[in-house]
């Protein structure tokens, strides 16, 4: 093959091919007329010295890997002297963060002295995108035992991207719709005592846990996902941007949805009712199973997938 093609099937450059040659990675045969000929091993060696890059390991260390192909190994990091490039990588990144660190901390330590020199002390602002220790555990009070094979009311809600979803026609096939009370906001505080409430904490998590895995979702059979809450669709759409969520959310602000289903709901201080945390699976218009309680939300998009998978 003509290195444009050895380019193309090994997912580089040309001008990476040709400084790999340089380096002495690779030596293509020549042709008559002078034109450089690769074969399905040199296709192997540059697709290596590739992958070899993605992790951090430079193609001048990528020898001793195309090496131990050479003498027949499946793969190049079956050989000691692999591991060793291994060993070295890792202990130079290990220098590179000690000393990013060392800097940061040398940052942080400037930024709060000179703050403090001017301006008072801010109150620390709360870390919605992780969950603290020693959260209440939900238990299950049996509310949502009955909702497997119930149908979805004739219901139309709005949505964070300014359109509207009606639940009675969501469409064939399955769809997943993770309902939550309601997701913290920077520079907002949350209802006080919001932690101490089992199952309250987490929205964001959850949020960035379906997104993280919505890909997968998708191909383990979901064809469609949404968040579903009582904000209205302003705060929603804020949320979607913000932790660059790649699928809508459904407002509920009159939960309308609990009242035709009796799902269970709860109160925080300034917030007469607010939905419990509970995901359902629906298919063809129709409750399939729900997940009541979760716990801990931050993993729960993967219990998600787990059951998709297992229940094809």
């Amino acid at each position: 093959m003509r290195i444009g093609e050895l380019a193309s099937r090994a997912g580089v450059s040309v001008k990476a091919i040709r400084y790999y040659e340089q380096i002495g990675l690779i030596t293509p045969a020549r042709e008559v007329n002078g034109y450089r000929w690769f074969d399905d091993d040199h296709l192997r060696a540059v697709t290596e010295i590739r992958e070899l890059s993605a992790i951090g390991v430079s193609p001048q260390k990528a020898g001793p890997f195309l090496e131990c192909l050479d003498l027949g190994h499946v793969h190049g990091d079956e050989c000691v002297s692999s591991l060793a490039v291994y060993r070295d990588t890792i202990a130079d990144l290990d220098a590179k963060i000690a000393a990013l660190s060392n800097r940061r901390d040398i940052l942080q330590a400037r930024l709060e002295s000179s703050a403090g020199r001017t301006f008072e002390k801010e109150k620390p602002m709360a870390d919605f995108t992780t969950l603290p220790k020693g959260l209440p555990v939900p238990e299950d009070d049996g509310a949502a035992a009955n909702l497997p094979g119930q149908s979805l009311p004739d219901i139309t809600l709005p949505t964070s991207d300014g359109g509207a979803v009606s639940l009675r026609t969501l469409g064939e096939g399955r769809t997943v719709i993770y309902l939550y009370p309601l997701t913290g906001r920077p520079g907002v505080d949350l209802p006080e005592g919001w932690d101490a409430i089992p199952g309250a904490r987490g929205c964001s998590t959850e949020a960035c846990d379906f997104r993280d895995h919505h890909s997968e979702l998708l191909a383990a059979g979901a064809g469609r996902v949404f968040g579903l809450s009582s904000q209205d669709t302003d705060y929603q759409n804020e949320v979607v941007e913000r932790l660059r969520l790649p699928f809508p959310m459904i407002s509920d602000a009159g939960l309308q949805l609990a009242d035709a289903l009796s799902l269970p709901t709860f109160s925080a201080p300034g917030h007469d009712r607010l939905y419990s945390r509970l995901t359902l699976i629906i298919r063809d218009d129709v409750i399939e199973h729900a997940f009541y309680p979760i716990f801990p939300p931050n993993t729960h998009a993967q219990q998600v997938l787990t059951w998709l998978r297992e229940h094809p």
